[in-house]
């Protein structure tokens, strides 16, 4: 076991313990940490690091590594003497990877295998004033993300697979995937407890995180997180809670009840049906289709079920449930349910090491299956008709040190992209197995 050099100092500034019992890698600088934090300043820094491996299936085999750096800037106002109830967040991203491979392209599906996957960039993610008052109510203006405060689920939140976060039906329904990682929007966002442990969050968001004329991916259009677009409509996001102890960091079992919706203000595409020159209206497969039959707004609704099952001996059970539904005809997701188990202490002597099982399953819309049943008729071919993906994973969480997660991950993905076809053959996308390890360093 390394000692701690000479003069170190743990997290809370007492030198000569093991660094393998600081909460930082680098410690608590001699107590300057802390000591800026009574002040209200509060800096972090942790780097993501992963080798997500296509062993088999999906559109290429191959491994990928990806890598990002997490710098974020809290500001307590109220510890400065400023502002009662204030306070200011920054997060920036350094993303990067190893010749342009990408894991989520590479498998070809909805979910994607690893949810710091994202254009190789340094970007702006989130900077907000927020406004919090006695009974923890809250109201957060600027650039801000919905996956941070809608639809989360603890107990999945070791999984790698960005499907247990962000919805799959929003990132697939909602333009440029909706302000979610790593695309935040300018908007609002606010909480208010009703009762200790009833909550009422609320969002508005704009309703474009790419911008204007977005002809490319997302993430290239908005390369810098910096567009701040005003553009695309809005999207209003609305969540009923009650939750006790719901991030389990107190004894006791964590419940969270959740249920809630979100509505978009824009025009949206039919996934099957077009109009001809003469007005018909015909299937979006035919040559006489000259453009899409545009609907004007689009909706989801989500229940969510996290709680402890069992605790007791060390150790401490976890599941969740997720359902989530869109209407057919403009969305090429009409529903998804996540659910999965998460197992902490499990291991004797390793009572902070979390296992985790999940699947999550997206169901193709009945229009954009009819589009391609439409296709193969046009064609004349076996063209794919897509029904659903449905992701398994299992992680187990290494604890090696407080600052330091290691990660190892499987997944197995059926009919990557609902059954979507690879380009290159023309045949539906092979299941694909995927395997990896990721480490988490906080600095």
């Amino acid at each position: 076991m390394l000692a701690a050099p000479a003069g170190a100092a743990d997290a809370s500034g007492q030198a000569g313990n093991s660094i393998w019992q600081w909460d930082h890698l680098t410690g608590d600088w001699n107590g300057d940490r802390k000591a800026l934090e009574d002040k209200g300043v509060k800096f972090t820094l942790d780097y993501v690091s992963e080798v997500m491996d296509v062993a088999s299936g999906g559109i290429r085999q191959g491994a990928a590594y990806e890598g990002r750096f997490d710098v974020n800037l809290d500001l307590d106002f109220e510890k400065m003497g400023l502002w009662q109830g204030g306070s200011a967040h920054v997060t920036l991203y350094q993303i990067h990877d190893l010749n342009d491979r990408n894991v989520a392209a590479e498998v070809g599906s909805l979910g994607d295998p690893s949810n710091i996957d994202a254009v190789p960039t340094t970007r702006l993610f989130t900077a907000w004033l927020q406004q919090t008052f006695a009974d923890g109510s809250f109201v957060r203006l600027g650039q801000v993300s919905a996956d941070e405060d809608f639809a989360t689920s603890n107990s999945a939140g070791k999984l790698l697979n960005g499907a247990f976060g962000w919805p799959v039906l929003n990132a697939s329904d909602m333009p440029s995937g909706g302000p979610a990682y790593p695309l935040a929007t300018p908007g609002v966002v606010s909480g208010i407890y009703l009762k200790p442990q009833v909550v009422v969050r609320g969002g508005l968001f704009s309703g474009d995180p790419a911008g204007r004329d977005c002809q490319d991916d997302p993430q290239v259009c908005n390369f810098h997180g910096t567009t701040f677009s005003l553009t695309g409509g809005a999207l209003l996001m609305a969540e009923l809670a009650y939750e006790l102890n719901p991030d389990g960091a107190a004894d006791g079992p964590s419940v969270s009840y959740k249920l809630g919706g979100w509505y978009h203000t824009s025009t949206f595409a039919d996934d099957r049906y077009g109009l001809s020159s003469s007005g018909d209206v015909v299937s979006r497969a035919s040559p006489q289709a000259v453009g899409p039959i545009m609907h004007s707004g689009n909706w989801g609704v989500y229940a969510l079920v996290d709680q402890t099952l069992f605790e007791g001996n060390g150790t401490k059970v976890g599941g969740f449930l997720r359902g989530q539904l869109a209407p057919s005809d403009r969305n090429l997701v009409a529903w998804g349910v996540d659910a999965g188990l998460a197992f902490t202490g499990l291991l004797p002597d390793r009572k902070d090491d979390t296992l985790t099982v999940g699947v999550s399953h997206s169901g193709i819309s009945h229009a954009a299956s009819g589009l391609d049943r439409d296709t193969a008729a046009e064609t004349g071919t076996a063209y794919p008709i897509r029904s659903g993906e449905t992701i398994f994973e299992v992680n187990y969480n290494f604890v090696a040190a407080p600052w330091w997660n290691i990660q190892p991950d499987f997944q197995y993905i059926v009919h990557p992209g609902g059954g979507a076809a690879d380009d290159a053959t023309g045949q539906a996308i092979p299941n694909a197995l995927v395997v990896g390890v990721r480490s988490t360093i906080d600095f």
